[in-house]
């Protein structure tokens, strides 16, 4: 119901005239069957086979039916234009002030990797909670618990903020349009090439909105762990030399290695140990949460 609301909504906001177009084989279908005979009077050509080529009408009994005259009613009575205008605006306006908020202090976050100043602000301010964990526990013992902790909530914060559904239904318009602009191609039909590309062109749209909502919850991520990394980074003696060291960790094919020694081109040995903690334990906990963040059509 939900795709054929949208494929509805979706013709209308490229052409305001086939909110009349689908209103008449509405009126016009009897038991949700319409044939071409009935309508041709009041439609054209191309919007009958706008409606076919978007799955609005399907093969019938003794012509074309509704494939869902109540998604198509409902998509209708809701006003298809104002409500594709409204998803645009709720998609354009999903990131509420916070999540905008939380994206600029992230971005000035990331000058604490380069400006000392910061660092050292940051590095204090997160050694009050992070310190006593510290003095507990052996350094590569933190990092993992920090991997867990970080892991946690990036799979939470990507599940609860990440619209997996509208991602799936954006990936599978596309796969229909490259499917349906493949067939016309074969056929060689022009005309229906020529609508295709437009809808091409409108999916652009579609795309940006894919992106954030990709994006917005790895905003909330990088808020929160942006100030564990630089604490992290400021504790070895990179953001101050005070700092106490943490002698060595033993790693394969390596042996016994400083944390701060270089170890993928310019990548230090801390850096690796944390991303390897973090992957592992970020799949244990989707796994032991049974969390799926990949799309997931309806």
């Amino acid at each position: 119901m939900a795709r054929i609301e949208q494929k509805v909504r979706d013709l209308v906001s490229d052409d305001a005239e086939m909110e009349a177009v689908v209103q008449t084989v509405l009126d016009r279908a009897e038991d949700g069957e319409v044939k071409w005979v009935d309508v041709r009077d009041d439609l054209s050509s191309g919007q009958w086979g706008r409606l076919i080529e978007k799955g609005v009408l399907i093969d019938g009994e003794a012509g074309f039916r509704l494939a869902d005259p109540e998604a198509t009613r409902d998509a209708l009575s809701d006003g298809a234009t104002a409500t594709t205008s409204a998803d645009s605006d709720d998609s354009d306006s999903s990131w509420s002030k916070w999540d905008k908020g939380a994206a600029v202090v992230s971005v000035g976050l990331m000058a604490g990797y380069s400006w000392s100043p910061m660092r050292n602000i940051i590095g204090t301010a997160m050694d009050v909670p992070l310190g006593p964990l510290n003095t507990a526990l052996p350094f590569y013992a933190v990092v993992m618990v920090l991997a867990v902790v970080t892991g946690l909530y990036s799979t939470l914060l990507q599940a609860n903020l990440m619209d997996s559904e509208m991602m799936g239904e954006y990936q599978e318009k596309m796969q229909e349009i490259q499917e349906r602009r493949k067939a016309a191609k074969e056929r060689g039909d022009d005309e229906a090439l020529d609508r295709i590309q437009d809808e091409q062109m409108d999916a652009m749209g579609d795309q940006m909105g894919m992106f954030k909502e990709q994006f917005r919850p790895m905003v909330w991520i990088m808020f929160l762990t942006i100030p564990v990394f630089l604490w992290m980074y400021w504790k070895v003696g990179i953001g101050d030399p005070s700092s106490g060291q943490f002698g060595t960790i033993v790693l394969p094919f390596r042996g016994s290695v400083a944390w701060k020694e270089q170890i993928l081109g310019p990548v230090q040995v801390w850096i690796v140990w944390y991303f390897i903690c973090s992957m592992g334990f970020t799949q244990i906990i989707r796994k032991g949460l049974n969390i799926d963040i990949s799309p997931t059509g309806t």
